[in-house]
């Protein structure tokens, strides 16, 4: 695993390679074992591969997206409002566990932030993405994670370049 987080970088730039359905099957199954506070299972996952739609998901804010038209395929992250309160939480860990299992397969992935962000100045990105995937207004959206072959590789995270300050013993 620690090989996988050292390995793992945002891809925005991808080659025109496809996910093999092998993939994609393992990409699912992740998402699906990913845990979930009081094992409410709230999380619901809407797979793109459309290359119309991942481009209208591409412009769901103003920066930070466009990655999503380059992609394979694009894994809109959403939480069941009325079944549990905590679904930021839920999504967010499926949401590692994504990119994480991408890695894991030698796929790139990169996370674009939905909840709390702005599509434009009349509407949130959340409400973007509802109108254009016709998600239920129980469903928040809290991020569209894209994945495919990354077009280049980065080099691993060196243990001696991390923020070792950033950990404390018994106080802060």
């Amino acid at each position: 695993m620690i090989e996988i987080l050292r390995n793992r970088r945002s891809t925005r730039k991808f080659t025109s390679e496809k996910i093999s359905d092998e993939q994609l099957n393992v990409l699912k199954e992740a998402l699906l074992l990913a845990p979930t506070s009081r094992n409410f299972e709230p999380c619901e996952f809407i797979i793109v591969r459309d290359k119309e739609m991942l481009k209208k998901l591409s412009v769901l804010k103003p920066h930070g997206a466009t990655f999503l038209a380059e992609c394979d395929t694009a894994f809109v992250i959403c939480g069941d409002t009325d079944k549990s309160d905590v679904c930021v939480e839920d999504t967010s860990i499926a949401s590692i566990i994504l990119q994480l299992t991408a890695e894991s397969l030698g796929l790139g992935s990169c996370w674009a932030q939905v909840r709390m962000r702005n599509h434009n100045e009349e509407m949130q990105s959340d409400e973007y993405i509802k109108q254009t995937l016709n998600l239920p207004a129980n469903l928040m959206v809290t991020s569209v994670i894209g994945i495919g072959y990354a077009e280049t590789k980065l080099s691993p995270k060196d243990f001696d370049s991390l923020k070792h300050e950033k950990i404390h013993i018994e106080r802060y």
